[in-house]
């Protein structure tokens, strides 16, 4: 499968997360609520790994893909945290547009860091994006 069928499914199932979790926070606590959805996304993924044998390549991972992987697992821990708060606290239609504010910032933070082209196309993308995330949210 191509790259875009991927973002496609992962598009697919996010809209399952926003939409499933909405109804899952309803009378919990979010904090409680996101550890369970980790816990579930945790045994997921290894028995994945597990599956697939891949688990033999923890030993030749780098310290830098280990730091890098940790940091990006703090932030992943603390947008579902942020989000699951949201989400109980707001409309699932209003909460996924803002989150999905993201694109936006990573086209900026793609250009920035990792010298990828910030073209005249991207940029009104970008701004589409954001324009239309917003008039969704507060629509």
């Amino acid at each position: 499968m191509s790259w875009i069928a991927w973002a496609m499914l992962s598009a697919l199932f996010a809209a399952g997360t926003a939409l499933l979790a909405k109804v899952g926070v309803e009378k919990i606590d979010s904090n409680l609520a996101t550890a369970i959805r980790t816990s579930v996304i945790l045994v997921f993924t290894w028995a994945i790994v597990a599956a697939q044998d891949l688990h033999r390549g923890l030993p030749v991972i780098g310290r830098r893909s280990w730091v890098f992987l940790v940091l990006s697992g703090i932030c992943t821990g603390l947008s579902w945290l942020c989000y699951f708060r949201a989400l109980q606290m707001g409309p699932v239609s209003g909460v996924a547009p803002i989150d999905k504010l993201s694109v936006a910032l990573v086209v900026i933070a793609g250009w920035v860091f990792f010298g990828e082209s910030m073209t005249p196309a991207k940029v009104v993308g970008a701004g589409l994006i954001t324009a239309g995330a917003l008039v969704m949210a507060f629509a």
